[in-house]
């Protein structure tokens, strides 16, 4: 584990960081990048200096005498919130006790959603470690990139996700050892040891059910976010324990309008912030209990809906389009609240689903940056086609290039600050491009309508949005170039009715491989590409070229790409 053990200052109020590893401090750009950070826009966002966001949203509901309130359900059982902590805190003993913790060392999750990764979310916070949750897709090359990119040696995983996790903590990118790494596993049957050692549940089960938690300030980095950018790099974003709570106190009570007796359910893994959120932290923060499964697939969704009666559904358009041919075979009369955020909500998807179910569908729309939801309306604010208006605690605007307001109606780039802001780790050139004058840039173009509403228009960038995630373009023509039958490619995104963009890659052939059939070829490229990087990424739509668009500098011109389908 590092072993910096140095302890600064931090602003405001000069309150003194808990991290004896200063890495996340020391790799945050400079101060002046930052956004702008306001907490004046309501009451809730007044945190004290020294906060810890894991005993604000589990120790303090035990303290409260809620201890006995189930806080999740899964196939198979429940747990309280008595259980969640218990749990956690003998987690937060063998980080510490056995596995040589230190407050600022960060900690790579792996696992689908259940309660043992809560757990582990939890228990890395209480300890003062920070969080790098990682989506159960991922293949060994982009865990090899996170490891790097956090300098991270620990990895807690799911016995079923390991083997990858295990090739990743073995070498870094360079070719190098991993010094020190270590990956623990949970989740065996009966917790049983592995080819590595000791299992996860066989290393907390003499730990005491009380820990005493990490007195960590508020600035103290919580976790770190990872997210594909279009130059298709990711990019960690770094959120402290006060954004944490912020993200609960403002979209939850304004818009969501959550109550103890809630029960959310729904499709995103805990590595997107909106499923961390809407699955865990907006749930626990007023008392309610949420559902979690470990495939979020519509099928199962609607199935989970109708099965422990939720009430809060989080997940994105597709999945609300695929439901909707399954509402005849299953019971859903239990919703009141739908939440939809990852893409852009079509106004077919809105308007079928309300006409089918009666429930209105509340759009939003967030950033891993930001760390959730800063535009969303419910009930009667909501304005059909329209992302709605500015969150409680947050500021939009709409720019042009200079940073100067447009007009209403008329477009231009989305511009956004708050309690919470972009801060990337070890990233100042994507600092500069996402941060101008206090504001986050979040590489959408909106406009804004006379009322306040703010209505999605497209991404400015090359990231492609589909089903819900975002993928670098980029990112995906750099796999299919390893391939020996590839020598030229470009991948844009086209317009897709079920999922809102798909992927689709232009390929130029090497002339020995030319003679392939074109369908025994597409199926190939999909599948390594399917191999090497997370399934979502894949191509679904193939097209080979003779060669590609290009300027008189041979850069790629992604603009014809795009508008071959237009």
């Amino acid at each position: 584990m590092p072993n910096d053990m140095r302890t600064v200052a931090w602003a405001p109020g000069d309150v003194r960081t808990a991290h004896r590893d200063t890495f996340g401090r020391e790799s945050l750009p400079p101060r002046e990048l930052w956004p702008r950070l306001d907490f004046t826009g309501i009451p809730e966002l007044r945190y004290p200096n020294r906060v810890n966001c894991a005993v604000e949203l589990l120790d303090r509901v035990v303290e409260r005498g809620d201890g006995d309130r189930t806080v999740i359900h899964y196939p198979g059982g429940r747990w309280t919130y008595r259980d969640l902590l218990t749990t956690a805190n003998r987690i937060a003993h063998v980080l510490v006790d056995e596995l040589g913790l230190v407050p600022g060392n960060r900690v790579l999750l792996r696992g689908p959603n259940n309660p043992m990764m809560a757990a582990c979310w939890f228990a890395v916070l209480k300890a003062g470690g920070v969080v790098v949750c990682t989506m159960p897709l991922l293949r060994t090359r982009e865990l090899v990139f996170t490891a790097d990119k956090a300098r991270i040696t620990l990895a807690l995983t799911d016995t079923r996700l390991a083997t990858e996790c295990e090739e990743a903590f073995t070498r870094r990118g360079d070719g190098s050892p991993r010094e020190g790494a270590r990956v623990v596993h949970f989740g065996a049957p009966d917790g049983a040891p592995n080819a590595v050692g000791q299992s996860l549940e066989q290393l907390m089960r003499d730990k005491p059910a009380e820990f005493t938690n990490v007195d960590t300030a508020a600035d103290d980095l919580a976790l770190i976010a990872f997210t594909s950018g279009t130059t298709g790099e990711g990019k960690g974003t770094m959120h402290f324990h006060r954004d944490v709570l912020a993200i609960c106190d403002c979209f939850p009570p304004y818009v969501l309008k959550a109550t103890p007796e809630d029960v959310f359910i729904g499709s995103p893994p805990f590595a997107f912030t909106f499923g961390l959120g809407g699955l865990l932290l907006f749930p626990m923060r007023v008392g309610a209990a949420t559902v979690l499964l470990e495939q979020g697939t519509p099928p199962n969704l609607i199935k989970g809906i109708q099965d422990y009666g939720a009430t809060v559904v989080f997940t994105a358009p597709t999945a609300y389009r695929a439901m909707l041919g399954m509402l005849a075979q299953h019971d859903v009369s239990s919703l009141r609240r739908c939440v939809s955020a990852g893409e852009a909500l079509p106004l077919a998807t809105y308007e079928a689903w309300q006409q089918a179910t009666g429930l209105n569908i509340i759009d939003g729309i967030g950033a891993t940056e930001m760390l959730h939801i800063f535009i969303s309306a419910s009930d009667e604010d909501i304005r059909p086609g329209a992302t709605g208006k500015v969150v409680p605690g947050y500021e939009a605007r709409v720019v042009d290039a200079e940073m100067r307001d447009v007009a209403d109606g008329e477009i231009g780039r989305l511009a956004v600050r708050g309690p919470t802001g972009c801060r990337y780790l070890h990233n100042e050139e994507r600092q500069r491009a996402y941060v101008s004058d206090g504001w986050n840039l979040t590489g959408d173009s909106y406009k804004r309508d006379a009322d306040g509403y703010f209505w999605y228009q497209a991404r400015t960038d090359d990231m492609i949005i589909s089903s819900g995630y975002n993928i670098s373009g980029p990112e995906v023509e750099s796999v299919l170039l390893e391939h020996p039958a590839v020598l030229e490619c470009g991948v844009v995104g086209v317009p897709d009715v079920e999922r809102g963009q798909i992927v689709k890659a232009y390929v130029v052939l090497r002339p020995d491989a030319r003679q392939w059939a074109a369908k025994d070829m597409v199926k190939l490229l999909q599948d390594y590409v399917k191999a090497q990087i997370a399934p979502y990424k894949y191509p679904r739509a193939i097209e080979f070229l003779d060669a590609l668009p290009r300027t008189a500098t041979g850069k790629l011109q992604r603009y014809r790409l795009r508008e071959r389908v237009t």
